[in-house]
């Protein structure tokens, strides 16, 4: 079949795979205001996320999206020298943002809290090396500290999601603050980073979750367009489609909360239907 020719381009489109038609879930979060942006048609994805200039490499990374029953993905574009999305200044207010502003076809993943630690899903992102973030709950994932940092040696980062999960909004200025700066340094004795970020639980905020978060050292709050779920993703708006620099939710959570599947295979699932629009996986560290 030509595998071994060293100086073979192989284009995604020759591993061009579909998934098993098995629904794939995750558990629900209250949405941020719907988007009412008008649909932006995604454009084609030219090359491969595939090592160049070493034809074993190449052959090595098809296969891992074989097994996976995935198409690769395009290698993102590099992220600008300018960050687009502003950052709290001293004692200001910190943005919070749903999406990344940019015109290229790339959306941004994120996993939420950590009850479920699934080691197939370490062994998917180590082999296929899509880019995503996670915001980590200390209640739930204390019981396995280290899954998460063999997922952070992948160069994923781990950032904040709140102590104990509340609903900030029920809760006073001193509690917020308790439950995010906790929970700063419980992730930087850990893991040995600062976050930078936070995602307040259910995406319920309010100005006191901005300062407290602002006096915790967090640069943005990060809320989400789209959620990945059973059969495809939970759109907002009207339009049922990614757009551009879109943020996309899912959560770390096991078969008993998603009809029997796992988030590997669910994940598998997301990444297919983010290829077949024409978009690719950057990193959102590298935009904000």
């Amino acid at each position: 079949m030509g595998w071994h020719t060293v100086d073979r381009r192989i284009s995604g489109a020759v591993l061009a795979c579909v998934l098993l038609a098995t629904g794939f879930a995750t558990g629900c979060t209250a949405e941020p205001p719907a988007d009412s942006r008008p649909g932006t048609a995604a454009r084609p994805v030219p090359s491969a996320r595939l090592p160049r200039g070493d034809a074993g490499a190449q052959v090595g990374a098809e296969a891992a999206y074989r097994k996976w029953g995935i198409t690769p993905l395009a290698a993102p574009p590099a992220p600008p020298a300018t960050k687009p999305t502003g950052r709290a200044a001293a004692g200001g207010r910190v943005p919070v943002i749903s999406e990344i502003p940019t015109k290229e076809n790339i959306v941004f993943l994120t996993f939420d809290d950590g009850a479920e630690k699934d080691p197939e899903f370490v062994t998917m992102m180590r082999e296929l090396k899509i880019p995503f973030t996670m915001f980590l709950t200390d209640s739930v994932i204390r019981a396995d500290y280290g899954y998460f940092k063999k997922l952070q040696r992948l160069g994923n980062s781990i950032q904040n999601h709140t102590l104990t999960h509340p609903n900030l909004r029920t809760l006073g200025a001193a509690a917020q603050k308790q439950e995010i700066c906790g929970q700063q340094k419980k992730l930087k004795d850990r893991y040995g980073t600062m976050p930078r970020l936070f995602r307040p639980p259910y995406g319920n905020w309010n100005e006191n979750t901005r300062a407290a978060a602002a006096s915790c050292g967090i640069e943005n709050i990060v809320l989400w367009r789209e959620s990945m779920q059973i059969k495809n993703m939970q759109y907002q708006g009207a339009v049922k489609k990614l757009h551009p620099g879109d943020i996309i939710l899912a959560h770390f959570r096991g078969p008993s909360e998603l009809k029997g599947t796992t988030m590997t295979r669910m994940t598998a699932n997301l990444l297919r239907h983010i290829q077949e629009q024409g978009f690719t996986v950057a990193r959102l560290e590298d935009y904000l």
